[in-house]
């Protein structure tokens, strides 16, 4: 699978084209910091659990009713190989719209608003093979260093084979 960097996908035809910035909801699993286009995000939630559902991957927590739409959770530190989450009720859920779906990702806390120049953003430096399939790049802010988010990676892979 060929991947385009983040920046790449952004400048040709991202929703923010045209200029040379980019905003971003920063979140934090752990020590970690990571980021997504703040386009995508359609609210942010606390965690108040979610029904799970048979035959998926350990990182989907289930789904949620929000409003009449069944959104998908993921649990985005089990996602990244690191255990699930046990979640308190200091954890929240960012919504976000993936396409056409909603999809939301439970996360330790949303830390900010990034914003951010898209000639700072970097390509993910080869090595943890799910960091680099699930982000689509790496920027630094503030002297932290910010991963970004490839939601449709995320999301992929969610049942079960077999």
């Amino acid at each position: 699978m060929e991947a385009l960097g983040y920046k790449d996908d952004i400048v040709n035809g991202g929703a923010a084209a045209g200029q040379n910035t980019l905003q971003l909801i920063a979140f934090s699993i752990g020590e970690q910091t990571y980021g997504v286009e703040i386009t995508t995000v359609r609210e942010i939630r606390a965690w108040n659990g979610a029904t799970p559902l048979p035959n998926t991957r350990e990182f989907v927590r289930g789904v949620i009713n929000l409003r009449g739409t069944i959104v998908p959770i993921f649990d985005l530190r089990a996602r990244f190989g690191e255990g699930q989450t046990s979640p308190t009720k200091n954890h929240v859920v960012v919504v976000m719209s993936v396409g056409e779906k909603w999809v939301g990702i439970l996360v330790d806390a949303v830390s900010d608003i990034l914003t951010v120049s898209k000639d700072d953003i970097h390509n993910v430096p080869e090595g943890n093979s799910i960091d680099t399939e699930l982000l689509n790049g790496i920027v630094t802010h503030d002297n932290r260093m910010v991963g970004l988010i490839d939601l449709h990676a995320v999301v992929s892979g969610a049942k079960m084979d077999g």
